[in-house]
């Protein structure tokens, strides 16, 4: 009960501008939590912005941005008032007014219904409580503004001059709020490298050598911890590359193996800054980026660039054209005939790559295709056989 407010004015004449009444109910109790008070047999008036009870020992009202959830505890019976029960959230340090009581112990209210009207007033305040108009200021009237007067080509460079100073106060406080955002990240990245060095530091009987794989893992799925720049790999472009290429290798070579062993450089680019949070790089860098990591030893990804169409993609090392030529082949007579779209779904990897494989296996002669209006479909080239 402390969150409620003594009122001594009358609540009909004392509205905000733009609060309107949603609600009326007699017969209402209020209870201090598990309490009973003496606060019996009043009315219940819901508005958008408050709950206020009017009575006999005055009227009391309670702000909405109080609310948390209204929950509907008993139905109404024989001898048996309907209840709910109003949780609340902590009461603000300044009440706007002197409160119903000093103190409570409890963190929400009961309305007791003695003459029903529960589950009309439940509809009521939850959609009060969802949409939150005591959030939504009047609009202020802005003072008329002078019309503008065309004075030629002098009128018209300062409209340009103004416009210009307006965007460069625009962009700048948008840089300072990106300049605030990575500011609160540095904190969690330093978090990061303090755990996976407590880690790497365990003691025995610590941590699990199973606990240590999980917790990496998650360490992992958080993204890179300390990504490639252009200013700490030393400004050279070249060097910046071939870092980025070592970074590129490291954070997708699961995942391009999970995807089969080949993955687009779109999905790519998507993954990479995803793992790279407020670090982005440019499609231009990963693609210059891509097209080094031939350049260092024992790189398990590589740049390859289809013959038909011209795409690029990143493949494991491992996976040889040949090999990608004859499952495609083997996937295709299994099913005896297919397109890009079920074959894609056969081996869940993108549409794209499908048909590029489809294409190849066709231009090495494993494959025939029918091209009608049904679309493009794939056969085997049974002309090898006979």
């Amino acid at each position: 009960m402390n969150r409620w407010i003594k009122d001594s004015k009358s609540w009909k004449q004392n509205l905000f501008p733009s609060e309107t009444l949603l609600f009326q109910q007699d017969g209402v109790r209020l209870d201090d939590g598990e309490n009973k008070t003496s606060y019996s047999n009043g009315d219940i008036n819901l508005t958008t912005h408050r709950l206020i009870w009017s009575g006999k020992g005055g009227d009391l009202t309670l702000s909405l941005s109080l609310v948390a959830v209204a929950d509907e505890e008993q139905a109404g019976g024989f001898m048996r008032s309907e209840k709910m029960t109003l949780h609340l959230l902590e009461p603000p340090p300044n009440p706007l007014g002197e409160s119903a009581v000093t103190s409570s112990s409890y963190n929400f209210v009961r309305l007791a219904f003695k003459n029903g009207g529960m589950k009309n007033f439940t509809g009521y305040i939850n959609a009060a409580l969802s949409q939150r108009k005591w959030q939504q200021m009047a609009p202020v009237r802005k003072p008329p503004q002078p019309k503008a007067i065309r004075s030629g080509i002098g009128g018209i460079e300062k409209n340009m001059a103004a416009k210009a100073r307006s965007t460069d106060v625009q962009i700048s406080k948008a840089f300072q709020d990106l300049d605030a955002l990575m500011e609160m990240a540095k904190p969690m990245v330093a978090l990061a490298n303090r755990m996976s060095k407590r880690i790497r530091e365990k003691q025995d009987g610590d941590v699990s050598d199973d606990e240590t794989i999980q917790f990496k893992s998650y360490l992992m799925s958080m993204g890179i911890s300390d990504p490639v720049t252009r200013e700490t790999s030393g400004g050279s472009k070249q060097t910046y590359f071939v870092q980025l290429a070592k970074e590129i290798e490291s954070a997708l070579r699961q995942p391009v193996s999970e995807a089969g062993g080949m993955m687009t450089l779109t999905d790519a680019y998507v993954r990479i800054n995803r793992a790279r949070g407020l670090e982005l790089i440019s499609p231009e860098d990963l693609l210059d980026a891509c097209q080094s990591l031939d350049s260092f030893e024992n790189s398990s990804l590589r740049l390859h660039t289809f013959d038909n169409t011209g795409v690029k993609v990143l493949q494991l090392s491992s996976v040889l054209y040949k090999d990608l030529i004859k499952k495609t082949e083997g996937a295709v007579i299994d099913a005896g005939s297919i397109t890009s779209e079920e074959l894609a779904k056969l081996t869940g990897i993108a549409i794209v790559l499908a048909k590029e494989r489809l294409l190849a296996a066709e231009q090495d002669g494993k494959l025939c295709r029918d091209d009608s209006v049904e679309g493009l479909r794939f056969y085997p080239n049974l002309f090898l056989s006979t």
